[in-house]
């Protein structure tokens, strides 16, 4: 088992600077891929950053040359650095890890309990 949790999440201004951690406790060395999820109130859960043990990135769309994603291996630690943030990024939050691959939501093996962003115009 893994257990994820997350932190730093807040509210901002629009064009504000966030950056959320997330500690990885249990067996973290059976962990493949970690991300960072999101979702807003009736949408459905999507993916926004993830990092292999390898160090290989993978961000969706939006947020490309605005959020980074960051693995610190020795501490078992995952961050999410998030500058220039916009009204439609506001949604909770979730550090996910994945024993297998960097999936979709559906891939995902172990959730933490999530952190709000919130952004304001």
């Amino acid at each position: 088992q893994v257990q994820l949790v997350e932190s730093g999440g807040g509210s901002v201004q629009s064009g504000g600077s966030l950056r959320l951690s997330c500690g990885a406790y249990g067996y973290t060395y059976s962990v493949y891929c970690m991300g960072w999820f999101r979702q807003a109130p009736g949408k459905e859960r999507e993916m926004v950053a993830n990092i292999d043990k390898d160090g290989n990135t993978d961000y969706a769309e939006f947020v490309k040359g605005r959020f980074t994603i960051s693995l610190d291996n020795a501490r078992d630690a995952l961050f999410l650095q998030m500058n220039s943030l916009k009204p439609e990024d506001t949604a909770m939050y979730y550090c996910a890890a994945d024993q297998v691959r960097c999936g979709g939501p559906a891939d995902v093996d172990y959730w933490g309990q999530g952190t709000q962003v919130t952004v304001s115009s």
